[in-house]
């Protein structure tokens, strides 16, 4: 399992993923789950992924290899949106499932994937799509400037309290690490370290990627005081009357 977030925001665009990966509680792996395409004052892309590895990595392969061939088809490095990136995306998921998908079925393995697909292409606004198993994708909004993949619903209920369209890029990094801290605390199979990539809108160049691993003194910090910070506020809390 794993746990990716990335919002869309008037100042710019967050992307965080973990780097655990497990099959079995016995067999725990780090892989990076976050990949990047920049090209300074061009575009800059940002994949998140989550589900079955072989199949995020194979798919990430196929994008990777057709984007080094100058036989002008449409690719990563000539895409004119990030619409047609995510397309592009959800074509080769498609792509690798039909491959690998039945043997992987016949071994009861499941085939399950998903991408977030964000940044900015010279020419247009930042823009960030998530792409379902399937291939189909749907894009962020102003009312839902944010996607999670992967195991959500631990640090879902924190950024929907706090992040707004609006929310500046610090706000809104304190508040992604405060959910991963969440999830992490009630999910075993999401662990450290942190990919973070923080991008400024009409950057066109990542000024800010980090790598968030246990000994983070941000990192721990949150982690202590959110804590005794949620502990204090509910022993504030009137008990119920009845």
């Amino acid at each position: 399992m794993t746990y990716c977030v990335a919002m869309s925001l008037d100042a710019g665009m967050i992307f965080a993923s973990d780097s655990r990966t497990n099959a079995g509680v016995d067999q725990i792996a780090r892989f990076s789950k976050m990949r990047i395409f920049a090209r300074d004052g061009d575009r800059v892309i940002v994949t998140l992924s989550s589900g079955n590895l072989s199949i995020t990595q194979n798919a990430l392969s196929i994008i990777d290899q057709r984007a080094r061939k100058a036989d002008g088809e449409l690719n990563l490095w000539n895409a004119t949106s990030l619409f047609d990136v995510a397309r592009l995306t959800g074509d080769a998921l498609r792509e690798v499932k039909t491959r690998d998908g039945p043997y992987l079925l016949q071994n009861n393995i499941d085939s399950h994937a998903n991408f977030i697909v964000g940044g900015q292409v010279k020419g247009e606004a930042p823009r960030l799509f998530e792409v379902y198993s399937e291939g189909n994708f749907i894009e962020a909004t102003p009312d839902t400037c944010y996607f999670q993949i992967g195991e959500s619903k631990y640090g879902k209920p924190v950024i929907d309290r706090v992040v707004k369209r609006s929310t500046g890029l610090l706000e809104a990094t304190k508040c992604t690490i405060v959910s991963f801290d969440s999830t992490m605390r009630s999910n075993i199979s999401v662990g450290l370290p942190i990919d973070l990539v923080v991008y400024e809108t009409d950057a066109l160049t990542i000024r800010l990627q980090r790598r968030i691993e246990e000994s983070d003194p941000y990192f721990q910090m949150i982690h202590s005081q959110w804590g005794e910070g949620l502990r204090r506020v509910f022993a504030q809390l009137p008990n119920p009357d009845w």
